[in-house]
């Protein structure tokens, strides 16, 4: 064994719940979430956040949407996507189980991370949708789980709605040039 592998730490969710500020973990690794999203970023954020709520509104379906919220993936990968619609009942401090879309706005500090680790975990996860928003470019990507597991782009138009089927009694109409607004 290498000498880089007997003194690197694998941190659990134990440890998180100890630190101080914002944190992921992957696979045992932490990653500062500091510092706090610029402006543009948390502009986005809360449009997404309403064009979202909104929709979930007007369908009278049980899914809700939330900010960043810890999703327990396994002891040892706790992530904190931007945005997250989940439709069954949290009952933990945590997520815990498969939410049914996650999203992502990049920056520069966790593009690669964003479109790498996180693409692979949420893939892996059976997450069915994940929504990467750059706002730099004003583009939205959705990447949509096929019958295969893998991840697929979606080609859509940004001023039509987009109908994403959340669960099986729960679709909504979304279009995501509103979030550049």
């Amino acid at each position: 064994m290498s000498t880089a592998g007997k003194i690197l730490p694998h941190y659990t969710y134990d440890d998180y719940c100890q630190w101080e500020g914002h944190w992921e973990v992957l696979e045992g690794i932490p990653y500062a979430m500091s510092p706090v999203p610029g402006p543009r970023h948390q502009f986005i954020s809360g449009n997404i956040f309403r064009e979202f709520s909104l929709s979930l509104k007007t369908s009278n379906c049980s899914c809700k949407s939330y900010m960043p919220l810890d999703y327990v993936v396994k002891d040892d990968t706790i992530v904190q996507p931007d945005f997250l619609v989940v439709c069954k009942e949290i009952n933990k401090k945590f997520l815990d189980f498969t939410p049914s879309l996650v999203a992502e706005i990049l920056s520069p500090a966790t593009s690669l991370k964003d479109r790498n680790n996180k693409f692979n975990i949420y893939e892996a996860q059976k997450i069915p949708y994940y929504l990467i928003v750059d706002f730099d470019t004003k583009d939205a990507e959705i990447y949509h789980l096929k019958e295969n597991g893998k991840y697929a782009l979606e080609i859509f138009s940004p001023e039509s709605p987009y109908t994403f089927q959340l669960d099986s009694d729960c679709s909504i109409d979304v279009i995501l040039n509103n979030i550049w607004e």
